[in-house]
């Protein structure tokens, strides 16, 4: 996935056993999912499969990583985007939303990178990169903001029962958006290219 590293290695096979237990095909042993965690924060790539049926259950151990992380205390997570999050499974914009969310967060990475990349210009090693917290607030906000286009909680505005006007509406705004998005990602691919 780190386009960065020019290479692309195949991904760690990971078996899960019925007794829960997760085994490391590549170094034959058997890890957890903190272990799982620091691989992907290293930019590891793995895959799960159940060992009896043979399935890919990877979205289903990736879930548990971050429902354990959420549950150290780290709340990553707010309560909003998770409500939100949970309204659009079944929803008829459903199919949208895993391409927005892979597209923001891969602005908020390209965006955090170079705020790093600046500082470190900038300050050298002294710097202690406080500002990173603000800016994630901020692209959080927009992101929020921008799902609450999609479908707001009853009560909250009553827009819900304009009829399709407004739903139309909404969904150029959010085409519009996606749009930009991913020109400000093309600019940000082209210029890392030229570097």
């Amino acid at each position: 996935m780190n386009e960065a590293q020019g290479t692309s290695k195949a991904p760690v096979t990971i078996k899960k056993y019925a007794n829960r237990r997760l085994y490391n095909t590549a170094t034959s042993s058997y890890v957890t999912l903190d272990d799982l965690a620091k691989m992907v924060k290293e930019g590891g790539e793995f895959v799960v499969y159940d060992a009896k049926t043979g399935e890919d259950i990877t979205r289903s151990v990736l879930t548990q990583i971050i429902v354990e992380e959420e549950g150290k205390g780290a709340n990553l997570l707010p309560i909003s985007f998770l409500r939100q999050l949970i309204s659009f499974y079944g929803d008829q914009m459903q199919w949208l939303v895993p391409r927005y969310l892979e597209q923001a967060m891969a602005a908020f990475a390209s965006q955090q990178e170079q705020m790093r990349k600046n500082l470190q210009n900038a300050f050298g090693n002294l710097f202690p990169f406080g500002g990173l917290e603000e800016m994630s607030k901020q692209n959080m906000a927009l992101f929020e903001k921008t799902m609450k286009m999609f479908s707001p909680f009853p009560g909250q505005s009553g827009e819900e029962k304009q009829g399709g006007t407004k739903q139309d509406a909404n969904i150029d705004e959010l085409m519009r958006r996606i749009n930009a998005l991913q020109s400000q990602l093309d600019a940000l691919s082209k210029k890392d290219k030229e570097k």
